[in-house]
């Protein structure tokens, strides 16, 4: 245990951690600045930011699962780390949906604790998410799909800070002929909400909101708000979404190719 235990700290980077922590089959939390990721076995089964709407937001809002049938299986399963499993034995959530929300949310804040990939802070062994099991993902997985989202989000518009401020739109921009999803995300751009905000209130992947973001920002629409600390941010709203996106079909893939191994 004490190699395990000990292992991460010789590496400066979250990603190197991680994969020290890989190699050794470790189990439990490795906290970054701006997030935390679990382990079981050396493997991910689930990663937290402050900078995603969490798994129960996103099941929520999008009207996937009702806010009772949520905190009911909270309240039953987090102390066993099984509200994953009171969702699906419940019958309120299929399994295959779980599994492909719990992916998606899982790669979101990923993306955000790989992001500037800064030192990692601390490993706590043996922790374990309350969710529980739902897929586990390897760590090279996960470290080249942040990459790849990074490498992607930076050809669209080179500037990591839409990512995380508060956002406003360009005064007297032409904003005729958008998109639909690139509309309906200029809509909740406000000057107080950011990337996650915003993502929340459409039950969106987070994501899916950055490149939507980073595609008004090169086409001048929006661009970062003007501190303004005094401001409380809106509670969001909830919003209908189309759960069969454009990444789904990444998920059900990577789903696949994880079963097969």
């Amino acid at each position: 245990m004490t190699r395990v235990t000990t292992a991460w700290t010789r590496h400066g980077t979250t990603s190197a951690a991680l994969g020290a922590l890989a190699a050794e089959g470790a189990t439990g939390a490795l906290s970054g600045e701006r997030g935390i990721v679990y382990l079981a076995a050396g493997r991910v089964v689930h990663v937290e930011s402050a900078f995603t709407p969490d798994l129960g937001a996103l099941l929520t809002r999008s009207g996937a699962v009702a806010p009772d049938g949520w905190w009911d299986a909270v309240d039953r399963g987090g102390t066993q780390h099984r509200v994953g499993h009171r969702l699906v034995d419940s019958g309120r959530l299929a399994a295959g949906a779980l599994e492909l929300c719990h992916l998606g949310a899982l790669f979101d804040a990923a993306y955000f604790v790989l992001a500037q990939d800064t030192r990692a802070q601390r490993f706590r062994p043996g922790a374990a998410h309350w969710l529980g099991a739902v897929r586990s993902v390897p760590v090279d997985v996960v470290v080249r799909e942040s990459g790849r989202r990074r490498a992607l989000l930076d050809r669209i518009w080179p500037d990591p800070e839409i990512d995380t401020v508060p956002l406003t739109r360009v005064p007297d921009a032409d904003t005729a002929d958008l998109p639909v999803r690139r509309s309906r995300t200029l809509t909740q751009v406000d000057g107080v909400r950011t990337a996650a905000q915003i993502a929340s209130a459409l039950a969106c992947r987070t994501y899916h909101t950055l490149v939507e973001l980073r595609r008004l920002a090169a086409d001048g629409l929006v661009t970062a708000a003007p501190p303004a600390p005094t401001r409380p941010a809106p509670a969001p709203e909830p919003y209908d979404v189309v759960w069969d996106d454009p990444d789904t079909a990444l998920l059900r893939r990577l789903r696949d190719a994880l079963e097969a191994l």
